[in-house]
């Protein structure tokens, strides 16, 4: 079932009943349960998640329900803490995770994984974002100062990301030579430079080490899929590769000059996680 209601309280009343009458077709468990996995909020200045359901409401206030109970019964593996660095922090994002949660919920987004971590001790302030499918490092500011500083290395590509892939086919000799792509997309110049790490002769795909020298949309997805050799698992774009194992695409690495410690880091995926494993 799926369904969006926005709902105003015409008297004080508590959230939860509110919640009930708006949606008689949900009983008032499946709400309390989209309550607690952020599908339910209160559109106030800023508008915000709304998990308690005996928060009372007074006349005038408006609750938004965006209920898909396929969305809200979905599971997927752990996010990992890979380095507490106290101003910042490096997740290990699981693919089938969103990085940050949206009008349907956050309860598989790495961001409420990472408060629920730090119990409201820290706040935290997402940098950057990974694809939901793909699976790899995510940083994570913990101070207004931290996200600055952040942005701006993010801004001025001092943050580098280097990523591992699967792509369908073997890459011809000139490719491999030319060691990048270069396709313009939204009408924007980009560039992704790879690696040949291992060719897979029985399953006719290629492991490639990239370097994402810039950063739109889909980037890496879309340039091999341009390429003629599409990242395996890929459900958006290519043609010819499905994968059961899901999208191989991970972001591996990050590397950067830290603006607290003034020197550089690395934070590498721990090995047991690796994409090459499967």
């Amino acid at each position: 079932m799926k369904l969006v209601r926005q709902l105003t309280a015409d008297k004080a009343i508590l959230a939860i009943d509110l919640l009930c009458q708006g949606a008689p077709e949900l009983s008032k468990g499946r709400l309390k349960d989209a309550m607690a996995k952020g599908a339910v909020l209160l559109n106030s200045k800023p508008q915000k998640r709304l998990r308690r359901a005996q928060t009372q409401l007074q006349p005038g206030q408006q609750l938004q329900l965006h209920y898909d109970d396929d969305l809200l019964a979905r599971q997927c593996e752990p996010a990992l803490l890979v380095s507490d660095q106290q101003q910042y922090s490096v997740w290990f994002k699981p693919a089938g995770m969103l990085t940050q949660g949206n009008e349907w919920g956050d309860h598989l987004a790495l961001l409420r994984v990472a408060e629920q971590h730090f119990a409201a001790k820290r706040p935290v302030f997402l940098l950057h974002r990974l694809d939901r499918e793909a699976s790899g490092l995510v940083l994570i500011a913990h101070s207004k100062a931290a996200a600055a500083a952040f942005s701006k290395l993010i801004s001025e590509r001092r943050i580098n990301k280097d990523y591992l892939i699967r792509v369908k086919g073997q890459l011809g000799a000139a490719l491999l030579a030319t060691a990048e792509l270069n396709f313009a997309l939204d009408g924007k110049a980009c560039q992704t430079k790879f690696r040949l790490r291992h060719y897979d002769a029985v399953r006719e795909q290629s492991w490639l080490d990239i370097a994402l020298i810039s950063g739109r949309k889909h980037q890496i997805r879309r340039h091999f899929a341009l390429a003629g050799h599409p990242v395996m698992g890929d459900p958006q774009y290519g043609e010819g590769n499905k994968d059961s194992s899901g999208l191989a695409l991970q972001a591996v690495r990050l590397s950067f000059h830290c603006p607290f410690r003034r020197q550089p880091q690395q934070f590498e995926v721990p090995p047991q996680l690796w994409l090459l494993q499967l």
